[in-house]
């Protein structure tokens, strides 16, 4: 994987959180149809810019909740 394969998948994974106030990772994953590999290189790409927030959700800790930051 380089860096061009992390950035067009982090612009996946944005695209789908833009038009959508907040989504779970199976979510994600799902709309993107990207890999595991991919989609947490996206998240780590989208969180390095501080570009995301990941939160649990409330209702089954064990799913991750990620929103763009709203600037």
């Amino acid at each position: 994987m380089n860096y061009e394969t992390i950035g067009n998948a982090a612009g996946l994974v944005w695209k789908a959180l833009n038009e959508a106030d907040a989504l779970g990772v199976k979510q994600i994953k799902k709309v993107t149809k990207l890999k595991d590999k991919e989609f947490f290189a996206a998240l780590g790409w989208l969180a390095r810019e501080n570009k995301i927030t990941i939160d649990t959700d409330p209702e089954d800790e064990k799913e991750l909740i990620i929103a763009l930051v709203q600037e």
